[in-house]
């Protein structure tokens, strides 16, 4: 099940998230996460058990710069995001892969605050040695209705 936090959602609502300047990132989780559940974390930190993936190779990514868009066809905003990888040698984890979070680093986790919770695109995955590559879906990373 893929979200977007009530946090964000009011910082989206309210004005206080412009995606062309905020340093988005993506953390990769693992199975004892409660990312996917506790959708009105306000931090990273505030997350009950972030359980971040801890297989060799892997790191927090910066996902780069977005491109925003207007679709009137399908009466949204998308927020798109180049294509991604958590590292090019990453070995299996304790646990498997479940998803994804997104979010915006301030300075800790205490501080940076979570955008969305991605599960979709192949989860759950071990950890095979290789890349683990996220390709961003054509209609943008996160779509505003």
């Amino acid at each position: 099940m893929s979200f977007v936090y009530t946090p964000a959602k009011q910082k989206i609502a309210k004005g206080d998230a412009d995606f062309d300047t905020l340093d988005v990132r993506c953390i990769l989780v693992m199975s004892n996460t409660t990312a996917d559940t506790d959708q009105d974390a306000a931090t990273i930190s505030a997350i009950g058990t972030l359980d971040e993936y801890d297989g060799s190779g892997y790191a927090r990514v910066d996902i780069g710069a977005s491109t925003i868009t207007q679709d009137d066809a399908n009466n949204r905003s998308e927020i798109d995001y180049p294509d991604f990888t958590f590292g090019a040698t990453v070995a299996a984890g304790t646990r498997q892969a479940v998803g994804f979070v997104i979010y915006v680093e301030v300075g800790t986790d205490a501080q940076d605050w979570p955008v969305a919770y991605v599960d979709t695109g192949g989860f759950p995955f071990a950890g095979n040695g290789g890349a683990i590559n996220v390709t961003v879906n054509a209609e943008g990373l996160l779509q505003v209705t």
